[in-house]
């Protein structure tokens, strides 16, 4: 087995440095970044003599060149899939879009999929939501060169629901995300199609992204550290890969499957008429009755089963759904700054990289457009019951006691889980899962429970004990400027960014990150519960690899609350979830099964430049 080491992080930073931090500032913090690109390079994976597979299809990731704007073509990395065995159904093209086609199966198909790498980088495929063995998860281990041919084979295991196909390399998965490769899986199954939902042109996908394109029409991605920071957010929303989408409906009931194909952008989707939402799935599939919402919120990676509607509106009426107001999911002084609110901090700002944008996150703004080209009389009904689904309790997790702890953690240019950044092999007590087992796992910001500034009080939870405790996790203070500010700081820019915990701290600060003051120079969670400790707390979408999970409760700290409550109802807990959107201050329990398949199975943000930045871990299943 051979090791490569890829250095273009050492080298994006030590560039970028003069503006950032020295090279020399925080070894600790360089060692464990550089850690994260230290991955075994194993063979690609070839086909088993022994499969016999019901469909099979080449899969190609490529460059090419798509008219997005008017103008110029846009260079884009896109995928493309040729049938080789299966029905013709098997694969829906998306027409005009970057995105990738439709890959369509049925629950208990044996399915082959031949991924061939034409880029001019290493990438491998992962299916986002699939229950599929360990070396066809497309876990970065199995990351393959250009010109190489990874064969994934696997069983169908999913229920009907729509799931994600997309890239999962190293360090890199952001960027090849969000220059086109994506695309979706719609899985069937005998329960669903009993409900007969409409189908056909009645079932419309609605992927949503947001893209920053130049002046010849090329994407724009991450100008500086505080892109990654925060999440790279563009000024241009697309739906299926088209600007000024606007979709033409008969008056009828139509099937949304709405998937949120941002890198970062948090959405709070609504109708412009204040007409419900009515949803009737989620990540996982269907749930057990349709629900209505004044909105939903839908974070990256996350999906929705939208009926809609349209029946009894007149041909040539027009219906929007925005993405309307709400606060809280990233920092205050990055929301103020974001809207063009910037005052003394927008010296910083410029620095930084950060700038007032077109369409500021938790701004109210359109996303598509829906008009009524045609009447018809004929529509489906919305079915008061939809699919069974069967609840796990507490009493149902081999671990009730002690849940498994996801501890959040936040600081300048590094954004960690259970207290660690990535490294591959570096596997806590707790991320050994026995096989065949369901456990009830808590995720929590580690910085005490608050969000924005505020103690929030109360006792540390077992989980938060059980690892992220015993990694002193300092560095997510961002407080290493701001405690020399006044002897060592002094005045100019370095006295406006002391918040931001760059100088001063990395001194200290030792190599495994258990005392990593070197970014923020807070040493130990307890110090980090008040104060300005949790300025850098934002909202993440935490997705676990492997099987769906149920939510079993939220509870959020008392200071987070008016936040909060801009949020609360366009959560949707009743179904089956891979991907959960974790709020400032909030603690979610959810239970999960590890069934079937041992091996390493990753759980990570899906913020993917926080993913990208180390904020990604392994479960070994054992």
């Amino acid at each position: 087995m051979s090791y490569s080491i890829n250095t273009s992080r050492r080298r994006f930073f030590a560039q970028s440095g003069a503006g950032l931090m020295a090279w020399a500032a925080a070894p600790a913090w360089l060692r464990a970044m550089e850690n994260m690109a230290e991955m075994p390079t194993m063979p690609p994976r070839k086909a088993s003599a022994n499969f016999h597979p019901d469909v099979e299809l080449d899969l190609i990731c490529k460059p090419n060149a798509v008219a997005i704007l008017p103008g110029q073509p846009t260079r884009v990395q896109q995928y493309f899939a040729k049938l080789v065995k299966g029905p013709a159904q098997t694969l829906t093209e998306i027409p005009g879009s970057y995105l990738g086609p439709i890959l369509r199966f049925e629950k208990g198909q044996k399915i082959r999929i031949n991924l061939h790498n034409q880029l001019n980088e290493p990438s491998i495929t992962h299916w986002h939501g699939l229950h599929v063995p360990a070396e066809v998860d497309g876990h970065p281990l199995y990351t393959i060169d250009s010109g190489q041919v990874f064969v994934y084979e696997f069983e169908m295991l999913n229920r009907a629901s729509m799931n994600i196909y997309h890239p999962h390399p190293h360090n890199t998965t952001a960027k090849q995300v969000y220059h086109g490769l994506a695309g979706a899986i719609l899985v069937n199954d005998e329960e669903e199609r009993r409900l007969e939902l409409p189908g056909g042109e009645y079932e419309v996908p609605i992927v949503i992204q947001d893209r920053k394109f130049d002046a010849n029409n090329q994407l724009q991605y991450v100008h500086a550290m505080h892109d990654r920071m925060m999440g790279f957010y563009g000024d241009r929303i697309l739906v299926n890969g088209l600007a000024n989408f606007q979709l033409d409906v008969a008056s009828r009931a139509y099937r949304f499957r709405v998937l949120n194909g941002s890198t970062a952008r948090i959405y709070k989707l609504a109708w412009d008429d204040k007409s419900p939402i009515t949803v009737i799935g989620t990540d996982g599939g269907l749930l057990e009755a349709p629900v209505n919402k004044p909105y939903v919120m839908l974070a990256p990676g996350e999906r929705l089963d939208i009926w809609a509607d349209f029946s009894g509106r007149k041909v040539g009426s027009q219906l929007v759904l925005r993405s309307r107001s709400f606060s809280g999911v990233l920092p205050g002084m990055a929301e103020r700054m974001m809207s063009g609110g910037q005052g003394d901090h927008g010296r910083m700002g410029g620095g930084m990289g950060m700038h007032a944008s077109a369409i500021p996150v938790g701004s109210d703004y359109p996303i598509f457009t829906v008009k009524v080209t045609r009447q018809q009389s004929d529509s489906p009904k919305l079915p008061n019951s939809l699919a069974k689904i069967n609840h796990y309790s507490v009493n149902d997790t081999a671990n009730p006691g002690k849940p498994v702890p996801i501890a959040i953690s936040e600081g300048p240019m590094r954004m960690v889980l259970n207290g660690r950044p990535y490294a591959y092999n570096d596997i806590l007590p707790s991320e050994r899962i026995p096989v065949n087992t369901v456990q009830l796992l808590e995720i929590f910001h580690a910085h005490g429970g608050g969000g924005h500034g505020d103690k929030a009080g109360g006792e540390h939870s077992s989980a938060e004990k059980a690892d992220a405790g015993s990694h002193k996790m300092g560095g997510m203070g961002m407080m290493g400027g701001m405690r020399h500010g006044d002897n060592n700081q002094g005045e100019g820019e370095h006295r406006r960014m002391g918040m931001m915990g760059m100088r001063h701290g990395g001194e200290n600060a030792e190599a495994g990150g258990h005392q990593m003051g070197g970014m923020g120079g807070m040493s130990g969670m307890s110090g980090m519960g008040g104060g300005m400790g949790m300025m850098m707390s934002m909202a993440h979408p935490i997705h676990l690899h492997g099987q769906y999970f149920q939510i079993l409760s939220r509870t959020i700290a008392n200071n987070e609350s008016a936040d909060y409550a801009t949020v609360k109802e366009g959560f949707i807990e009743g179904g089956w979830k891979d991907t959960v959107l974790v709020m400032p201050g909030e603690r979610v329990k959810i239970i999960k099964p590890f069934q079937d398949f041992k091996g390493l199975f990753m759980y990570h943000c899906h913020n993917l430049e926080h993913e990208d930045m180390g904020m990604m871990r392994d479960f070994l299943v054992v």
